[in-house]
């Protein structure tokens, strides 16, 4: 059995009062929109057994556009070591742009914690 391999993040940041670390380790162009992929470690609590954590994006370029929050999913890895997940925002990221700042809000328990990344976006691909 291979081991696990964790790949190098394009970005991560302290989330939840500290509790957590968010990676971000991808981030994909669409025609319409795009979508950050991350992993969080430790993993969110089940929201079977407890309030579960809601998250929300906004991001402005660059360049001056501004971009919204267009849904996403989060679950455990299969192994129970972190939570996986992707979150998108549209409209498409502007082609002049190289780099996106991004506000993650996570909703937990009626608080709002929100972390704030930058991205470079020359790099990413369809």
């Amino acid at each position: 059995m291979k081991p696990h391999r964790t790949p190098v993040p394009l970005a991560s940041v302290k989330i939840l009062n500290g509790a957590h670390e968010l990676s971000v380790h991808d981030l994909k162009r669409r025609d319409d929109s795009f979508t950050v992929h991350y992993m969080i470690a430790p993993p969110l609590p089940d929201p079977a057994e407890s309030t579960p954590v809601l998250l929300a994006l906004a991001a402005v370029d660059d360049v001056g556009n501004e971009y919204y929050d267009w849904g996403g999913a989060y679950g455990a890895a299969g192994d129970g070591t972190r939570t996986n997940g992707s979150i998108s925002a549209q409209p498409a990221l502007a082609a002049k742009a190289r780099e996106i700042r991004i506000r993650l809000t996570f909703l937990r328990d009626g608080e709002e914690h929100p972390c704030h990344l930058t991205l470079r976006t020359s790099a990413t691909s369809h």
